[in-house]
């Protein structure tokens, strides 16, 4: 017997205005938790999780640009789907898109609920061995008033009886399409997947939810997401280190650090020769154990003949990502006797932290002289060194 091919909607259409503290940071689901976009954290969640055959995004049709921003890739990870106005509407226009693909079952997942766990996603889906939808819930421990106008309590409800809904919400996939599909004739709004599901006369049950499972909204909910990064489960820290060195070549700049400086030679590589990126992309590949830059990016490989390394630190930086990881600083030691590279740090500081989705202040970059001694002193080319320092979820 097959297993049952299971896929995901990460629903990330809304415009993420409650959130917002009237400054311009843009919508919720796009801004960094821990130095990591919200939405880029919701689908690894799910991409970490070998049963998931693939991730389906729905985003704002204004907000292409910024989803492309992320640089999420992946064999499982499909191209975003474009929501309509209301959540629900985004929500058809998922399962409309992987019907193609005829899952299984579907997931269907709020982007603003990025601490979603493995224990959680894995309770969902069991739960829908004898049902046609699995609801993850929380007890309610306030109690809950009836106030017919908002104003007046008319009664106290029965709390055992009462749930706080969360996501991902579960389900059978023909069943809920066909329910979506059928509810979208209606004039009623349905608040969510679960609600749908009620009305088709499906059977949903509950599943344990989570406490931390929390759905960002507000923007004291950024605070909140913070403490939970900072104590979600034991962390320790990890160090990589990284070295680089490049030969010079005829030209008339030198990429170092994502920075384009004028030189009378240039690096000689495969791909833009940046020692510094590769030596820092190498450091953070190795603090999380994922081999070296070679591995993830062949010298064979063509796709990269002259390619900026800002693609490859990128791609170090989701991995950590995808690794429940956050960066904790990086430093940079660039050694040459020509060009002069001290002007151009604060530049290079900028490229890195942009990159990564950190801030500038935990990026270091120094720069020495060989002291005119061996193939530096010569100048014959520039040597990078870096180190990394990322925090991890503990191991064993």
């Amino acid at each position: 017997m097959r297993s049952k091919s299971i896929a995901v909607i990460i629903v990330a259409a809304g415009k993420g205005e409650r959130a917002s503290n009237g400054d311009a940071s843009g919508p919720k689901q796009y801004r960094a938790v821990g130095g990591v976009p919200i939405l880029a954290r919701s689908i690894a969640a799910f991409l970490n999780r070998p049963e998931i055959a693939m991730v389906l995004p729905v985003i704002h049709a204004g907000h292409a640009g910024l989803y492309e921003a992320l640089g999420l890739a992946g064999e499982r990870l499909l191209p975003p789907a474009i929501g309509g106005d209301t959540r629900q509407a985004s929500v058809l226009a998922g399962l409309q898109a992987l019907a193609p693909k005829n899952p299984d079952i579907v997931l269907i997942h709020d982007a603003a609920r990025p601490f979603v766990s493995a224990r959680l996603i894995a309770e969902v889906i069991s739960g829908l061995e004898g049902a046609d939808g699995a609801l993850p819930a929380l007890p309610v421990t306030d109690t809950i008033k009836r106030a017919p106008d908002g104003s007046l309590v008319a009664a106290t409800e029965d709390r055992a009886t009462l749930f706080a809904a969360q996501t991902p919400q579960g389900f059978r996939f023909g069943p809920i399409l066909s329910a979506h599909m059928r509810a979208a004739s209606l004039p009623r709004p349905f608040t969510d997947d679960a609600e749908i599901a009620e009305w088709a006369g499906l059977r949903v049950v509950l599943t344990p939810g989570g406490r931390d499972n929390i759905k960002i909204t507000h923007p004291e909910d950024f605070i909140r997401a913070g403490h939970i990064l900072a104590g979600e489960e034991p962390m320790e820290t990890r160090i990589g280190t990284g070295y680089d060195v490049h030969s010079f070549a005829p030209g008339d700049a030198v990429w170092l650090g994502g920075v384009r400086i004028p030189h009378h030679h240039k690096l000689d590589g495969h791909s833009d020769a940046d020692v510094a990126l590769h030596a820092l992309t190498d450091a953070l590949l190795g603090a999380i154990g994922e081999g070296d830059i070679g591995v993830h990016f062949p010298p064979s490989d063509m796709r990269w003949r002259g390619a900026a390394s800002s693609v490859f630190l990128k791609h170090a930086g989701e991995l950590v990502a995808r690794a429940g990881g956050r960066i904790v600083n990086l430093d940079v030691t660039i050694v040459c006797e020509a060009p002069r590279i001290a002007t151009h740090a604060p530049a290079m500081c900028a490229v890195i932290a942009e990159t990564l989705g950190i801030s500038a202040r935990r990026v270091a970059v120094k720069a020495t002289t060989n002291e005119k001694l061996g193939f530096l002193g010569r100048e014959e080319g520039i040597v990078a060194m870096a180190s990394a320092s990322v925090e991890l979820p503990r191991g064993d």
